[in-house]
């Protein structure tokens, strides 16, 4: 059972019972701007050990009777085609998967709001395509000043040339697919709008990094630094926080530097602001769950390290990112550590010091370093897996769980009638091997039973791993890292 350093029960029950709070300040309406991932949050669970990935999605359905969902998307998205790097979809087709997967999973999802809406015909088709579709929509217009002529944004040439969207809950989850969708001013277009029908509507903001009650160097919250390394997304101490009740809180420097704009905007609006800081818009209480400190601390420098690596294959891949590996590795700097702090990096290396091969490493629950090399049969990260999942069921090393008289048609089939370059069987063709075998052969289905203790450790390859494997390792959940260093092609014979 791995370490635990965060107190996932208790954080359901804190962080609901906190919103309900927020709701009951205002006229039992609240909006409530969503950062991040709603659900599969990966890097919260990584970083914050015992938090689960669908922790926040569980936490909302404790209450999901109260609950309605917006989903916003740019005009502007729409029009350039804008693609989620990590799903490979454009962002209007993200929005109909988001709908579909909050709606399976019991959620009220009320409309689509299209933003910086200026006539583009994409936007169009798009909202003609969620009619047909059944889905109400709704045009937020670009406003000329936006964010800072706060006279005209909260008057009827600002936020009221928006369409008013229809909601019938208490609790206005506004989402989005990416960042600059426009979220925020949604909510507050919707607090001038709800005020004009009387209406004493609340806004609030749902980000779960920075931890505005850690430490300002805490390595959870360097690894938030390092995850938006790409946005040079930056944390800071809350200016506005120390100065209205001398207290420290975390912040980043977005939020801070709207923060004034914000309170003439409420100010514009209700007359007064409910708020004396950006820190007081949240509501994240997953400061408050953390159980062991130190377990957090060294996942989230595992995190910075893997932020560290990714960004490298990046560019060893094409793309053009010299500003975030820098400000990785400034944070390096900042966490007092480096890749030889990756004990499955170090391992991996020294393999292939000695092999002459490509090889990889796998740190195991118990801390059981599992290292392999290429060979003329196997892939590194396929014959990692093997060796891992035979160390785990008690198999002997120098067992072959898959004859080479079953590798060898394989590797034919492969090369000669598929035209593949490389012959080595890659991760998920040993898995579907020892799959078949494991109807006969109690070794083999004794390590395909340990595949699920796979899940969490940390994984290093001397070379960037192909897709399929990459995939394998993410589906098994393992943190996988590489070198970034491509794999020569192996010419055929």
């Amino acid at each position: 059972m791995s370490k635990i350093g965060f107190d996932n029960e208790k954080y359901l029950r804190i962080q609901s019972e906190n919103i309900k709070k927020r709701i009951a300040q205002f006229d039992d309406k609240l909006y409530l701007e969503l950062g991040g991932k709603l659900f599969d949050d990966h890097h919260a669970s990584r970083v914050l050990p015992g938090f689960k990935p669908d922790s926040k999605l569980c936490m909302f359905q404790q209450i999901s009777d109260s609950i309605e969902i917006v989903i916003v998307i740019s005009a502007e998205d729409i029009e350039k085609n804008k693609v989620r790097a990590d799903l490979g979809i454009t962002y209007d087709e993200d929005v109909l998967r988001l709908r579909d997967e909050f709606m399976a999973r019991g959620f009220f999802v009320g409309s689509v709001v299209i933003t910086h809406y200026d006539g583009q015909r994409a936007a169009d088709q798009f909202r003609e395509r969620l009619t047909r579709m059944g889905i109400k929509s709704y045009y937020h217009y670009l406003i000329d000043g936006y964010p800072h002529n706060v006279a005209k944004i909260a008057s009827d040439e600002g936020f009221g040339k928006n369409d008013y969207v229809e909601t019938e809950r208490p609790l206005v989850i506004v989402t989005a697919p990416g960042p600059g969708s426009g979220k925020m001013a949604v909510c507050l277009s919707q607090l001038y709008c709800e005020n004009k029908r009387g209406i004493h509507a609340g806004y609030a903001k749902f980000e779960t990094f920075p931890v505005w009650n850690l430490p300002l160097k805490h390595p959870v919250n360097i690894a938030y630094e390092a995850a938006t390394a790409d946005l040079n997304d930056v944390n800071m101490i809350d200016p506005f926080h120390l100065e209205a009740y001398g207290k420290v809180a975390v912040n980043y420097n977005r939020d801070i530097e709207i923060y004034p704009v914000l309170k003439a905007l409420f100010e514009g609006i209700y007359g007064e602001t409910p708020y004396k800081s950006p820190t007081d818009m949240g509501v994240n209480m997953v400061g408050f769950c953390i159980c062991d400190d130190e377990v957090c601390c060294k996942a989230s420098k595992d995190e910075i390290i893997r932020r560290y690596y990714d960004a490298t294959n990046k560019m060893a891949d094409g793309m053009c990112n010299d500003s975030e590996i820098s400000k990785i590795q400034l944070l390096f700097n900042q966490a007092g550590i480096s890749t030889a702090d990756r004990k499955t990096t170090v391992a991996a290396n020294e393999l292939k010091e000695k092999s002459g091969h490509t090889s990889a490493a796998i740190e195991l629950d118990d801390g059981t370093i599992i290292k392999a090399h290429s060979s003329p049969l196997l892939g590194c990260s396929a014959a990692l897996l093997l060796n891992a999942t035979k160390h785990l069921a008690g198999i002997n090393h120098e067992i072959k769980l898959i004859p080479q008289s079953m590798i060898e048609p394989i590797q034919k089939t492969k090369t000669e009638y598929l035209g593949g370059i490389n012959p080595r069987l890659h991760t998920d063709e040993v898995l579907v091997a020892i799959s078949v075998l494991s109807q006969h052969d109690e070794n083999c289905r004794r390590a395909l039973q340990q595949l699920p203790n796979l899940r969490g450790c940390q994984v290093h390859s001397t070379v960037m791993l192909s897709e399929v494997d990459r995939k394998i390792f993410k589906k098994l959940g393992c943190n996988l890292t590489c070198d970034p260093i491509k794999k020569k092609k192996t010419a055929k014979k």
